[in-house]
């Protein structure tokens, strides 16, 4: 899931995937806003069934904790 996840933000940000990993701020890149933004919150759901409502998107803040946050919410499903 980890590197599916990471080309899902590398094409939403526009850089390359080797430019991210799981500790990356997604926060921070310069690419990052509100189109990034729904543009994430539809590929985690698109690419892995699961939606993040906007109040806990917000307490997210790299792309490890996103894939945390995929994998317990898949397994709870």
């Amino acid at each position: 899931m980890n590197e599916k996840l990471i080309a899902g933000f590398a094409e939403i940000l526009e850089c390359e995937a080797s430019d991210l990993n799981s500790e990356t701020v997604f926060r921070d890149h310069e690419s990052w806003d509100s189109l990034a933004y729904l543009s994430a919150v539809a590929m985690i759901d698109e690419e892995f069934g699961v939606v993040i409502p906007q109040d806990e998107f917000r307490q997210l803040k790299t792309i490890g904790e996103i894939e945390t946050y995929i994998s317990s919410h898949r397994a709870s499903a």
